[in-house]
């Protein structure tokens, strides 16, 4: 084998193996990344149960109930469609009904979220840039300093 041929192999053999270990990265980052998801996506596509996913939206005025224990029960809108999410442990200082929170978690075969992380705004003007584009999307905008600025500070966030 030439000089040039073997230069010609470790070049193809380095480039494989590149490949294949960006392969293996990727195939193993595809179970942990996690999309949003509003309840009207979740809802028409129909999310199977089971897969995590994340679900954001506005928090339902009146959906909130405290269960036992640190169990709280309440519902995520687009102002199209809720959908009923069931949460145990501390929520944030800051959720509150008819503000923006992001969940994290499943759906349950009965059709409720069972979440296991609730982020919430994180001041008056924030709301999670998905969130407000769903909102946008449906004509259910309702910014305080105009939809411009407080996507740039949820983009930012």
């Amino acid at each position: 084998m030439t000089r040039k041929q073997r230069r010609a192999t470790m070049i193809f053999a380095a480039l494989g193996t590149l490949g294949l270990a960006v392969g293996l990265v990727l195939f193993a980052l595809n179970d942990s990344i996690v999309f949003f998801h509003s309840p009207s996506d979740v809802l028409e596509k129909k999310v199977e149960t089971g897969k995590r996913i994340r679900l954001g939206g506005l928090v339902k005025e009146g959906s909130v109930k405290r269960g036992r224990g640190t169990t709280i029960t309440f519902a995520v809108t687009d102002m199209a469609k809720d959908i009923p999410v069931q949460y145990t442990g501390v929520l944030p200082d800051l959720f509150r009904e008819g503000q923006g929170v992001v969940t994290e978690g499943v759906m349950n075969a009965k059709g409720t979220f069972i979440a296991d992380s609730v982020l919430a705004k994180h001041d008056e003007n924030y709301m999670p840039p998905e969130v407000a584009a769903s909102l946008k999307k449906d004509g259910h905008w309702q910014g305080g300093r105009g939809e411009d600025e407080a996507t740039r500070k949820g983009a930012g966030s």
